[in-house]
């Protein structure tokens, strides 16, 4: 086998272990789950802190987590809780934020409360990959035994499509606008003043545009007059630049989709793209794994260079030899330094 072959099998297979492991976790049930919304996915989990560390055991900061999987509606807040709790045994509050995703399937389709161990299947499926993201098997029509066909919201060939135009963008802004008032009946330990927004993947883009919302055009229905009252922003693996990662065909053409296709994407692009939303005004720090193959380290790149471009400095944090899951995955190592960079912000 020529050592280009050789090569890229090994980085398959380190993927799909990656993955296998991030997804092998039980979900975690929180300690209160408050509605913002009538929808079902309308829904923030918080998390109590597992030990106080703050000084004189007073108020602790706030993650509020945004989970990933292409703003497709098979992936869930579910796979994240993991992720969630890790943060939570490490002395944060945490808000794990649910909201509306593309693709014709209700949250309980995705992952669900059956827990995070069985999104291995629905994410990797029969020999998915690193790309499980993008497209699992469940989700292209004819492709692995999971196929579901398409249903509404679906492209035939393609598979669900991904986020809804504008749920998905209406859904975070009032999940951030509600959490004030959530947070203090929800976990009164928190103090929403020292609040710092995650988020992987595609929630790494809905967490940079969560703190981009005063930049946004002026007829955009979610625009603020100030920027949020946010600690700081780290995203993990982030779909942050928009034309990069449709260069790139990132998670089978995601962006476009998210956007409602070619015409919507020129059109709302403005309204979408962190990259065009800058400088925010806010600590934002990127953690990315050199060996991501589902958003590659290009993306995050351009997004820095963009903030460099308009004055600001952004964070950007490489991780050698780790690809797109470890960075939520508490097994891994790379899932310490996320938390580490977020209590950097955060205290």
């Amino acid at each position: 086998m020529p050592d280009d072959a050789v090569g890229r099998a090994t980085a398959e297979a380190r993927a799909a272990a990656e993955e296998e492991s991030a997804f092998s976790h039980p979900a975690v049930d929180p300690d209160v789950s408050l509605a913002y919304g009538d929808d079902p996915d309308q829904v923030i989990d918080f998390y109590a802190p597992r030990e106080v560390v703050a000084p004189g055991g007073g108020l602790v900061p706030l993650v509020v987590v945004l989970h990933g999987g292409a703003w497709r509606a098979r992936y869930d807040r579910h796979h994240v809780t993991p992720f969630a709790d890790f943060l939570a045994r490490r002395g944060f509050a945490v808000a794990n934020v649910e909201y509306r995703r593309g693709g014709g399937l209700s949250g309980a389709d995705g992952l669900g409360a059956g827990g995070a161990g069985g999104a291995a299947a629905e994410g990797a499926g029969a020999g998915a990959g690193a790309g499980a993201e993008g497209a699992g098997a469940g989700d292209v029509a004819g492709v692995g035994a999971g196929a579901e066909g398409a249903g509404a919201g679906d492209v035939a060939g393609v598979g669900p499509v991904a986020g809804r135009w504008p749920e998905t963008f209406d859904d975070v802004a009032a999940a951030l606008d509600a959490l004030p008032v959530l947070v203090r009946e929800a976990l009164p330990q928190a103090d929403p003043r020292r609040m710092v927004v995650t988020g992987h993947s595609a929630g790494g883009h809905l967490a940079l545009w969560a703190a981009a919302r005063h930049l946004l055009p002026a007829d955009a229905a979610w625009r603020t007059d100030r920027p949020a009252p946010l600690r700081g922003v780290v995203a993990l693996a982030p779909i942050a630049d928009f034309t990069v990662a449709d260069k790139l065909d990132v998670c089978g053409g995601a962006c476009r989709q998210l956007l409602g296709g070619d015409e919507g994407f020129t059109e709302r692009v403005p309204y979408a793209d962190p990259a065009l939303l800058l400088p925010t005004g806010i600590a934002t720090t990127l953690v990315q794994g050199r060996a991501d193959t589902v958003v590659p380290q290009a993306v995050a790149e351009a997004y820095a260079d963009a903030a460099a471009k308009a004055g600001e400095v952004v964070g950007l944090t490489l991780l050698e030899a780790v690809g797109h899951f470890p960075l939520i995955d508490p097994a891994a190592d790379a899932c310490a330094v996320v938390a580490e960079e977020i209590a950097q912000l955060a205290w």
